[in-house]
């Protein structure tokens, strides 16, 4: 897709299947912002909604401050805000534990009143979350509990029911895919003899284990750059206490694998050498290696969604301020390693980025390159629209577990906000199946949501301070 200051053009059917609805219909857009007034609701959703969803809503948010898209990091904090501000009603567009996470937040920050809505009364799942709750992961656990000095990073994308469970085995923290390698780090920094169980997502476990081998062969000047308490001794020290779980793993980052990677590198990376390539920390191990390689030689970046979306800015950023020192138009060219969701919010950010940089603005093109395999996208008989994302059949994955975008974040629709929207008008009675789970059950005398809230509130702390409490560090010592 070649995005400009004036507009966007797409170039092939897949990446037509994505621009469709990035100019969203203003009758839509005006019916929707006026059910979100009626009922002053707010919307937080995930950046891997669909492109008519997620064109819309961005269309709204520029006339209601109660809608916010981003990754699952700040999704419950941007829920609280909301609230804090008046919004009686909160929908969470997204898997069913980043609604069961803002409920659990509200609930934290004394906002008990507040509503928070799923758009399906049936589970929302997600393979990577589901991974947790099998019993592999229980006897995982089970290991760590029978180690000295053991904490569990629990990736933020599994259920209350999970972070509950296994803090109540092993100390637990959770983190997300940009604070990830801080929290590893800051954890042996604090308590160097410790071992870290990651989990459970393998091929974030493995791109990690790989990242902190990496980075143990770097002279101890790039480690402290990026961590101040670390040398090359310490790292070294810290490999074969860093364990991660390994049967998990998300079927839209799978897709991401040997045959895409070579692909991306010979058509693209290694083609022009002006191609950047972006990866989330949990595609397997032949994309991340690609962009590690990338990242350190200025030509991309591993992490999360937003580390992403900050990448891409910055790169067009920059081109524009060569513009603007008269080397004359650029076209800046990103790999997406990732959902292919994250599109609209990429173009809204580079459109703008554009605009307001004027006469410059205007001499440069983006180009958003989506390395889709084949086996996930299926053929149809529209002549206007060959391609689409996920296979013919079943829910939207290839049999080898691909998909060009996540089938339970589209289970988030449109049409499913808009019903819940108008339902609402009648009250909150008869609409108990669209509450996050509660989770009657208890764990040692807590309810599963008290107990799964604290290693969340253990993350919060540690992104205000820096560093682990003292609490969480009592508990892992005395394990």
């Amino acid at each position: 897709m070649i995005i400009r200051a004036d507009g966007f053009a797409a170039q092939g059917a897949f990446a037509e299947a994505q621009a469709e609805f990035l100019d969203p219909d203003p009758e839509v857009v005006e019916r929707l912002l006026g059910l979100l007034r009626s009922r002053e609701a707010g919307v937080v959703a995930h950046f891997y909604m669909d492109a008519e969803l997620q064109g819309v809503l961005s269309a709204c948010a520029d006339q209601w401050p109660h809608i916010y898209v981003s990754d699952s990091l700040v999704m419950a904090d941007r829920a609280c805000e909301m609230a804090e501000a008046g919004a009686r009603e909160v929908v969470v567009l997204g898997v069913d534990f980043m609604s069961e996470n803002v409920r659990a937040m509200l609930d934290a920050t004394g906002l008990e009143d507040t509503g928070c809505w799923r758009v399906s009364e049936s589970a929302i799942g997600c393979s990577l979350a589901e991974s947790a709750e099998a019993l592999a992961y229980g006897a995982w656990l089970d290991q760590a509990a029978n180690t000295p000095n053991s904490l569990h990073v629990v990736y933020i994308n599994t259920s209350l029911r999970t972070k509950a469970r296994a803090h109540h085995k092993v100390p637990t923290i959770t983190c997300t895919s940009s604070n990830v390698v801080a929290t590893v780090l800051q954890t042996f920094a604090q308590e160097p003899e410790a071992h870290v169980w990651f989990g459970p997502d393998t091929y974030m476990g493995q791109n990690l284990a790989r990242l902190f081998g990496t980075l143990a062969e770097l002279d101890d000047a790039a480690i402290q750059a990026l961590h101040p308490a670390h040398d090359r001794a310490s790292v070294q020290a810290l490999l074969p206490r860093f364990h991660y779980f390994e049967q998990g793993n998300c079927v839209v980052h799978h897709m991401f694998g040997a045959e895409v990677t070579q692909r991306v590198e010979a058509d693209y990376y290694a083609a022009d050498p002006d191609v950047h390539v972006t990866a989330h920390l949990e595609v397997p191990g032949e994309m991340f290696a690609l962009a590690l390689k990338a990242q350190r030689e200025g030509r991309g970046v591993i992490g999360s969604t937003k580390n992403i979306l900050d990448h891409i800015g910055a790169g067009v950023d920059a081109a524009v301020a060569k513009v603007g020192e008269g080397e004359g138009a650029r076209r800046c060219r990103f790999v997406l390693g990732t959902e292919a969701g994250m599109v609209t919010a990429i173009v809204r950010s580079i459109r703008e980025r554009l605009a307001a940089a004027g006469p410059a603005g205007e001499q440069v093109e983006v180009e958003i390159i989506f390395p889709v395999a084949a086996e996930a996208v299926a053929t149809t008989q529209d002549a206007a629209l060959p391609v689409i994302p996920g296979v013919a059949g079943g829910e939207g994955c290839s049999t080898a577990g691909g998909c060009a975008t996540c089938p339970y974040m589209k289970m988030n629709s449109l049409d499913a906000l808009t019903d819940l929207l108008e339902r609402l008008g009648a009250g909150r009675d008869g609409l108990a199946a669209f509450e996050p789970e509660k989770y009657a059950e208890e764990i040692a005398g807590q309810s599963v949501a008290a107990l799964g809230t604290v290693p969340i509130l253990h993350m919060r702390g540690f992104q205000r301070g820096g560093a682990l409490s003292d609490e969480l560090l009592s508990d892992v010592r005395s394990r």
